[in-house]
């Protein structure tokens, strides 16, 4: 694995409310890949969720009670990783107006949230890494997750790595950059207009001929697995991190285990 730093970054790792309940291999593969650049990884263990469902329902007072929380488990640590774009970008993006009025908790947020990356993003851009030792036999398509694309700017990070692992061929679908459906609340809210906008994706991906579909945001992936297993399709559903420390092998495919 190619890197450029010579100094060991501390990292301290967000695991994710989902992967830490739905996923846990997504973060054993986080902390793999992130290991084998070089990484001293941490993981605090009074993280808690990062108030993105608090704060997109509208209750900025519970979110800024959860963000409390989470600067005061992570404000420490010289970098800040999590597998998730959605919640890379509560943190970066969204944190520091949760303060308005304190200033400084809003300097405080600012700080954390300015050490706060994606996973991916954080191995290619921050670390340089530009290979992974990984081998994964099949047809796959990537999904850009709505946050970590339109907030966080990834799109060729996941796709530069994927293309060095063995065995596998990519393949983009149109509508990579299409909503999955997800939108947190929105599928519980809306499950009519979610479930179709799950089968139009779940059309997209069948197009591009792929066997795997693969997404750096987990909420993205239990819920098109969760309607692929529905309509019977047998592609498989994985996130990015597991393939690229090569562990994919090693857990069922997302909704399968």
């Amino acid at each position: 694995m190619g890197v450029r730093m010579m100094k060991s970054p501390e990292v301290a790792l967000f695991v994710t409310c989902l992967a830490d309940l739905m996923r846990p291999s997504v973060g054993f593969a986080a902390v793999k890949l992130l290991e084998d650049a070089g990484c001293a990884v941490s993981v605090p263990m009074a993280q808690t969720c990062c108030g993105q469902p608090a704060y997109t329902g509208g209750d900025r007072a519970a979110a800024g009670a959860i963000a409390a929380r989470v600067i005061a488990a992570f404000e420490g640590y010289e970098y800040i990783v999590a597998p998730s774009g959605s919640c890379a970008a509560m943190i970066r993006q969204h944190y520091p107006a949760l303060f308005d009025g304190d200033a400084d908790m809003s300097s405080r947020a600012r700080a954390v949230g300015g050490r706060t990356y994606e996973l991916i993003t954080f191995l290619t851009e921050v670390l340089g890494v530009d290979t992974v030792n990984a081998e994964y036999q099949g047809v796959a398509t990537y999904h850009d997750s709505c946050s970590g694309l339109r907030e966080m700017g990834i799109k060729p990070q996941p796709r530069k790595l994927l293309r060095r692992v063995r065995g596998l061929e990519l393949k983009e679908s149109l509508e990579a950059e299409t909503c999955c459906g997800f939108g947190g609340s929105f599928c519980v809210e809306y499950p009519g207009i979610s479930q179709r906008m799950t089968d139009g994706k779940i059309d997209d991906i069948e197009a591009s001929g792929a066997d795997t579909l693969l997404a750096g945001d987990l909420g993205c992936l239990l819920t098109i697995a969760a309607r692929l297993q529905g309509r019977g399709s047998p592609i498989k559903v994985r996130h990015v991190a597991e393939v690229l420390a090569g562990i994919a092998d090693d857990v069922a495919p997302v909704g399968e285990g």
